[in-house]
């Protein structure tokens, strides 16, 4: 057996609310991962089941580390992690529900490369039931393109891992808006030109029930409804997280990026600048329909 010192150091971060249910068997799930020097930093977002007698008794076992606070949310939960946690080779987030295959971080570790260069990586999942019984997946194909970044959300916060280096980035600026911490952390690294890996195969059961925060079974109707209940609220996600990315690193971005990033912002207040990006410099992705919603959405400032 390897000495655990000399493999790579994974910190993963996760947030916790009321997770009785699935907890033992995501940290099973983790504690099993291969080839890596694995630690554990939770985060309980004021539960108010057991989750606070099972995160003590693995913390008196030695098997993680965790701390409580008050309801920040998901993404506020997780960015307080990243803020707090000590210093690894490469950082993990986690949510409380999946159950991670014996091979996800070293092949996210392989992937990366070397913990100085800031990088991301992420995966396919698996949805799975209740039971982790495998269910028809969602097919991803990203570009991997800082166009697409901006215009629409396909990141699965459950598989990332990214550098030492990638999170000293992060850190350098925290958003006054910020949706989800995994969509921030796509941009950002989009945004500013750092190597993003994706990887089709699956290395996570994304378990599917009632308590999901984000689900990605739901179908086609679904998700369009819901594409349209948030343009119409006019949380502006899209656009709000473009000003953020230029309040925070438009000194780094490449010139390509920082124009484009530009021109979306400049959208809140110009008919001239939506009419720009919808007809003449249109977001390109993966998904025609997600290309043609996005035009919808400059057109009639929803974006």
């Amino acid at each position: 057996m390897k000495d655990k010192s000399t493999l790579p150091h994974v910190r993963i971060l996760m947030s916790t609310y009321n997770g009785e249910r699935y907890l033992g068997e995501q940290l099973l799930s983790i504690y099993a991962q291969r080839e890596v020097n694995v630690s554990v930093l939770v985060r309980d977002d004021g539960s108010t089941d057991t989750t606070h007698t099972l995160l003590d008794k693995e913390q008196a076992a030695g098997k993680l580390t965790w701390y409580t606070g008050p309801n920040l949310r998901p993404a506020r939960s997780f960015w307080h992690l990243l803020k707090t946690a000590a210093e690894a080779d490469f950082y993990a987030f986690s949510d409380q529900d999946d159950f991670w295959l014996p091979d996800k971080l070293s092949t996210a570790v392989a992937m990366l490369g070397e913990p100085d260069c800031p990088s991301l990586y992420f995966s396919q999942t698996q949805l799975a039931d209740e039971n982790l019984n495998p269910l028809p997946n969602v097919q991803l194909r990203p570009l991997l393109t800082y166009e697409e970044a901006l215009a629409y959300i396909f990141v699965g916060g459950s598989t990332m891992v990214i550098s030492r280096a990638m999170r000293e980035i992060l850190l350098r600026y925290e958003p006054g808006y910020m949706q989800m911490h995994d969509f921030w952390v796509y941009d950002v690294a989009q945004a500013v030109g750092t190597k993003v890996v994706f990887d089709p195969v699956p290395h996570v059961l994304y378990r599917q029930h009632g308590g999901n925060v984000i689900g990605l079974s739901a179908g086609f109707s679904y998700r369009w409804r819901n594409r349209l209940k948030r343009w119409f609220s006019r949380e502006h996600i899209r656009l709000r997280t473009a000003e953020e990315l230029l309040a925070g690193y438009a000194d780094m971005m490449p010139e390509a990026h920082l124009a484009l990033t530009q021109r979306v912002a400049a959208c809140r207040h110009s008919l001239r600048a939506r009419l720009y990006m919808a007809f003449v410099r249109p977001l390109r992705t993966a998904r025609a329909g997600v290309s043609l919603s996005t035009r919808f959405a400059f057109l009639f400032n929803l974006f």
